[in-house]
């Protein structure tokens, strides 16, 4: 299992790798690197000795703990550029660590009370944005330390709408029909983007890269992002749509980032905006995207149809009941649901897709109404053999929406017992919502569904080409009281699968 971070890294992109042995005398070498790194990436001042601090307490915990007593061995330390950043990666193929066991470390209210243990970690959260730890199986095991360049969040600009609700007038919807031009984001123009994301959703948004002006334009320059915005005449910001590489090497791309200000609703902003995402020619490979569209509203899943996405699943409470739409009326007595839609943008060839028996008939006309060919084929359990490895699971939690997502990268034979476990430590962080992929690919995946659902998942739907192959989703409610009627469909296709998910939901009597 291994817990993940939201930042990959750039293909391309600079990076420095040195590896020395497993022996603390080597500590200040890697410091040195680090720090050497860090700052040709543009750190200075205190972020190279909180940089230099992260980096003590990750390599002194592979060193003390990833090996025997006298064993003589080596890691690599690499530092990665990311948008606005740097990456470090400490890799060891020391003794396998379980990160969901690591004590919880509290500050101690007084110095008698201090306990160490734990501690490590929890001051490495505190001077990095982002820790995460990977088990990789056969190949060892990764500590992910991420930390951003000093930035202007869009609460740090004078601008910034800070004062209470109550204070701040909406503007005027513009009824007049205006002229305006759709096209690629200006650099200048970043920081429009992260008030309309505010103006929008307040900071409510899962991603947090788009409050922050700098990491839109250095994710737009390194290519994991690409903006496009519309302007009047005047040059005056109306709204903005992107493109998003969910991960490193992805040939799909979620559409997202979807912001209108409220004056310019009713303008066909939203539809502009996709258009022009979609015929845009690209620097690389590209076969479908992915758009999540909310279900307390069906103007977004109106757009989506519109442009051909094809509605594949449909997930329940993703969102704080308390994510507002400005400018739309809503229901807000239940957290939020949201509809996944899919475009292919270039036709998938026919082969064979491996479902679980019960839900293999859904599965199969999902894929007929995507416009793929594909065959369906249920395994046998007794015929499915796992493989004797380790399994490799991704899980992330999205603290601002609280839910989580556990991904089957490679499915072993421990992979029931991982699953659970992973589960059980996110119901234990109180996540509302969690969300299961596993590969349609692998005949081992499907066979084991039932075993998932023992557990509590139910089914959700289908996403092609994600990064475990083309996934079926199972989801998992965490106590979330919840009621079907208020979720709002757009298409036959969504009424149908979500009268579908409901019978299939365990949590409805």
């Amino acid at each position: 299992m291994h817990t993940s971070d939201r930042t990959g890294t750039v293909p391309g992109s600079e990076s420095a790798k040195l590896t020395v042995p497993n022996d603390m005398s080597y500590l200040p070498i890697v410091q040195t690197c680090v720090r050497a790194v860090a700052g040709k990436f543009g750190f200075e001042g205190d972020c190279l000795g909180q940089l230099e601090l992260g980096v003590e307490e990750a390599v002194s915990n592979v060193i003390e703990h990833a090996f025997e007593a006298g064993e003589r061995s080596s890691f690599d330390v690499i530092c990665q550029r990311v948008p606005m950043g740097i990456k470090i990666v400490i890799k060891d193929k020391g003794l396998p660590f379980d990160p969901c066991r690591l004590p919880e470390y509290r500050p101690a209210a007084t110095l008698d009370e201090v306990a160490s243990s734990g501690m490590g970690v929890y001051l490495m959260r505190q001077l990095m944005d982002s820790v995460s730890f990977h088990n990789l199986g056969p190949e060892g095991k990764e500590t992910h330390l991420v930390k951003y360049l000093p930035g202007r969040s869009v609460a740090d600009e004078g601008r910034a709408p800070d004062e209470p609700a109550q204070a701040r007038r909406e503007p005027e919807v513009i009824k007049e029909k205006l002229n305006y031009s759709v096209r690629r984001m200006e650099p200048a123009e970043a920081i429009e983007i992260s008030r309309c994301a505010y103006k929008s959703h307040g900071y409510t948004f899962f991603d947090e890269h788009i409050y922050y002006p700098d990491r839109i334009v250095e994710l737009n320059r390194f290519g994991k992002m690409i903006s496009a915005v519309a302007v009047t005449e005047g040059g005056v910001f109306m709204g903005h749509a992107a493109l998003v590489y969910p991960y490193d090497g992805a040939e799909i791309a979620e559409l997202t980032f979807v912001f209108v200000n409220v004056e310019y609703r009713g303008q066909g902003c939203m539809n502009r905006l996709c258009e022009f995402l979609f015929t845009l020619p690209l620097e690389r490979k590209l076969s479908g995207v992915y758009a999540y569209a909310v279900a307390n509203h069906v103007m977004t899943q109106k757009v989506m149809a519109r442009y051909g996405f094809h509605d594949c699943g449909i997930l329940l409470a993703t969102s704080p009941e308390t994510w507002h739409f400005k400018g739309i009326s809503d229901d807000r007595s239940q957290r939020i649901s949201v509809v996944l839609s899919y475009k292919y943008l270039e036709p998938p060839k026919p082969r064979t897709i491996y479902a679980p028996a019960e839900h293999a008939a859904m599965i199969e006309r999902l894929y007929r109404i995507l416009g793929a060919e594909h065959r369906c084929e249920v395994p046998l359990p007794d015929l499915v053999d796992l493989e004797p490895e380790q399994s490799v699971i991704d899980a992330e939690i999205y603290a601002s929406e609280n839910c989580g997502e556990i991904h089957v990268v490679r499915c072993g034979s421990d992979v029931v017992k991982e699953v659970r476990r992973t589960l059980r430590d996110l119901c234990l962080k109180h996540v509302a919502m969690i969300t299961l992929l596993v590969s349609l690919d692998n005949p081992v995946t499907a066979a084991m569904t039932p075993e998932f659902q023992k557990m509590g998942f139910f089914f959700a739907g289908i996403l092609p080409c994600h990064k475990v192959g083309d996934a079926l989703i199972l989801q998992y409610l965490n106590n979330v009281p919840f009621d079907y009627g208020k979720v709002l469909t757009h298409t036959d296709v969504a009424k149908e699968l979500l009268e579908y998910i409901r019978r299939h939901d365990p949590n409805v009597a």
